[in-house]
């Protein structure tokens, strides 16, 4: 099974659980509130069905995805807010029909790219094994916003590899976001996958460390925790300084998460 292939699974994986999250709830329940200001559950699944409808896109028409984002690489928020006015009046059910198209449409388009070829993508193209990750870090981000206004727990398994080593990669959108120099130093990432095993990523010997288990340091790079609440421990002043402002998307990084929001023992 190649790389690709493994990251599409649990991509896929991530996925069905979400949906488990939203398949039995009462038409009502989608109208709850979630942790990001202003955003419904409904409003959630609507923003994976047009990020994922983006990602397919990309990967089996590069010409219709320059269309579907003529002007959004400037304004990607503004992009997204415009998404989810389109979905405003969709029934639920509409919109769970809708995101699981989209997602098992996306996998297939994702696992048709031919070895070697990018997928075009907002800023520069991108491996189609890159971009799912990324998938992965959307769908576990808005999944972790769905769960939080039900008060649900989440499966966590080592497919989150994927999401950590995309957030290693994007070490810099932090910075990035907030008009700040990246430090030249490299990283060393030492992450607990939920099975005990390590992932590490970076040099040995670097002074700047970050380490901690899968699920909080995921939580952390998403902003879905404050890392107060999160056993996440840095040590070197850069690393430390990185805890604060981590984000592994582009744009801006939101309010975040405050101290104490959440109970520390809810992942």
């Amino acid at each position: 099974m190649s790389d690709l292939d493994n990251v599409l699974r649990d991509l896929t994986r991530e996925g069905d659980d979400v949906d488990r999250l939203v398949a039995d709830l009462a038409p009502e329940q989608w109208a709850l509130p979630t942790p990001a200001t202003g955003w419904t559950i409904a409003d959630q699944i609507a923003h994976l069905i047009f990020i994922f409808r983006l990602a397919g896109t990309a990967a089996s028409d590069a010409d219709a995805f320059k269309a579907m984002i003529a002007g959004a690489e400037h304004d990607f928020d503004g992009a997204v807010n415009a998404a989810l006015a389109d979905y405003k009046d969709v029934p639920p059910e509409v919109l769970l029909a809708r995101w699981r198209a989209e997602r098992a449409a996306t996998v297939r388009a994702l696992a048709a790219v031919p070895a070697g070829q990018t997928v075009p993508w907002l800023v520069n193209p991108l491996p189609p094994v890159i971009l799912a990750c990324a998938g992965i870090m959307e769908t576990f981000a808005h999944g972790q916003d769905i769960a939080d206004a039900l008060g649900a727990e989440r499966e966590r398994t080592d497919g989150l590899k994927h999401l950590v080593l995309f957030a290693v990669l994007t070490r810099d959108f932090g910075y990035l976001s907030r008009g700040l120099t990246p430090p030249a130093t490299e990283f060393r990432f030492e992450i607990t996958g939920p099975s005990g095993e390590l992932w590490a990523f970076g040099p040995e010997d670097s002074p700047e460390r970050v380490s901690g288990p899968a699920a909080d340091f995921c939580l952390l790079v998403t902003r879905r925790r404050h890392r107060d609440d999160l056993e996440v421990v840095a040590s070197g002043a850069e690393a430390d300084a990185w805890l604060d402002i981590a984000q592994a998307y582009r744009g801006p990084a939101g309010a975040g998460r405050s101290p104490g929001q959440f109970a520390v023992a809810r992942r």
